[in-house]
């Protein structure tokens, strides 16, 4: 008998090749559907008849939509971690103030410009999907807590609990905001900033 990899390396390449295409035909249709008509409209079977894709075969190529939803949102995940990273890295910003503000900016742009991205982040949360925002949130946290601190924005003890709390705080924030508009409710958001800049201050320096 032949084990996995040997079966999957011994497929010719255009089988290979049309297992790629069809799996991100897959995606493509599900990222669409979730930016048209929101996540519940996002099922496995509505995703297959906008891919061209029978239900039966879609099995294949991923197991349930759960991990249509994963693949995506890991995407996401990737692209916003990028974006907060440069934003982190930006020498410019030099008060607690300007690097709050510019980081809930760059998640509402990539928000606002990315609807499916929202419908994951918040309509469709699961296990798994809990599991990926939760490590996206803990990385990001732990890079802004070095920031802060290298630049003497806050204390050195600080505790690393407290850009946690912030990145939470700033998660149902943007819930709410995208709950009560599609594009992100502006009074929210500017409410979520005073409050995370004013809690962040109390960890200044004496």
């Amino acid at each position: 008998m032949f084990d996995k990899d040997s079966t999957a390396s011994a497929r010719p390449p255009v089988v290979q090749r049309r297992g790629v295409e069809r799996r991100r035909a897959i995606l493509g249709a599900a990222e669409a559907l979730l930016a048209e008509q929101g996540y519940e409209a996002a099922t496995l079977k509505a995703v297959g008849e906008r891919a061209g894709i029978p239900t039966a075969s879609m099995y294949h190529y991923f197991p349930d939509r759960h991990q249509v939803d994963a693949e995506l949102l890991r995407h996401h995940v990737q692209q916003l971690d990028a974006i907060l990273n440069g934003v982190l890295e930006n020498p410019e910003l030099c008060t607690v103030d300007g690097i709050a503000d510019a980081l809930i900016d760059a998640v509402l742009d990539y928000f606002r410009g990315h609807r499916s991205c929202t419908e994951l982040w918040f309509a469709g949360r699961n296990e798994t999907l809990d599991t990926l925002v939760r490590g996206f949130d803990e990385a990001q946290a732990e890079r802004l807590w070095l920031r802060l601190v290298e630049r003497n924005l806050i204390a050195a003890d600080t505790p690393r609990h407290v850009p946690q709390i912030a990145f939470e705080v700033a998660n149902r924030f943007f819930d709410i905001a995208f709950r009560r508009s599609p594009n992100g409710g502006d009074v929210t958001i500017d409410e979520g900033r005073r409050m995370l800049t004013a809690y962040l201050r109390t960890y200044a320096p004496a």
